[in-house]
């Protein structure tokens, strides 16, 4: 009787596993700050471009290749860490006629929904904020890459490119000078966590 009890305990369990619908956890990976990158360009007197990064990048994602349903997003970049290869320029870029960075010391992505698209690319839509504004953009995201690293870890990179009006987050200062539209690139590399 104990045998059949379990056979019919452990006939259940596959049928809820294989059940549609039936929870899956996505893979999470934590942002990896030393191999993600955040850039942009930015129009200089209308004749040229001024090109920086961000150093300060962190964040989470939750990723599964076959059922996005759980897949997930958020990106945090601390904007005291912007390099444009001028100190004066950057402090410059620090304060009230720009980030603010004192009272907005960070901006944001936060992931809503995804969409798998062909060749390993997806079309992800969430919350960006700047400057103390959020509004919902869409952008299309690829995966670079998955693999094994040399430190018996999993690595996943993910990259995605886009634009966005600064005036539209309330940075309308020095426009035309430094022009209104924003080019932005971010490359990310997110390290698996493991089970304990």
């Amino acid at each position: 009787m104990k045998k059949r009890v379990l056979q019919i305990a452990f006939i259940l369990a596959l049928a809820v596993a294989a059940a549609p619908g039936a929870a899956r956890a996505a893979d999470s990976y934590t942002v990896d700050p030393v191999h993600s990158f955040a850039l942009f360009k930015v129009g200089h007197l209308g004749v040229s471009f001024v090109h920086g990064s961000f150093t300060d990048i962190s964040g989470k994602i939750m990723y599964d290749k076959k059922d996005i349903k759980g897949n997930f997003v958020e990106i945090v970049i601390g904007v005291d860490s912007v390099n444009t290869h001028n100190a004066d320029r950057d402090a410059h870029l620090k304060r009230d006629d720009f980030f603010h960075a004192e009272k907005y010391p960070t901006m944001s992505f936060k992931s809503k929904r995804f969409k798998k698209l062909e060749g390993g690319k997806y079309e992800v839509t969430g919350d960006f904020t700047l400057h103390g504004v959020t509004k919902t953009i869409t952008v299309i995201a690829e995966v670079t890459g998955e693999g094994n690293d040399p430190w018996g870890g999993v690595r996943a990179g993910f990259e995605t490119a886009f634009t966005i009006k600064r005036s539209d987050y309330g940075m309308d200062k020095n426009i035309p000078a430094a022009g209104d539209k924003v080019w932005v690139t971010l490359n990310v590399e997110g390290i698996l966590e493991q089970a304990k």
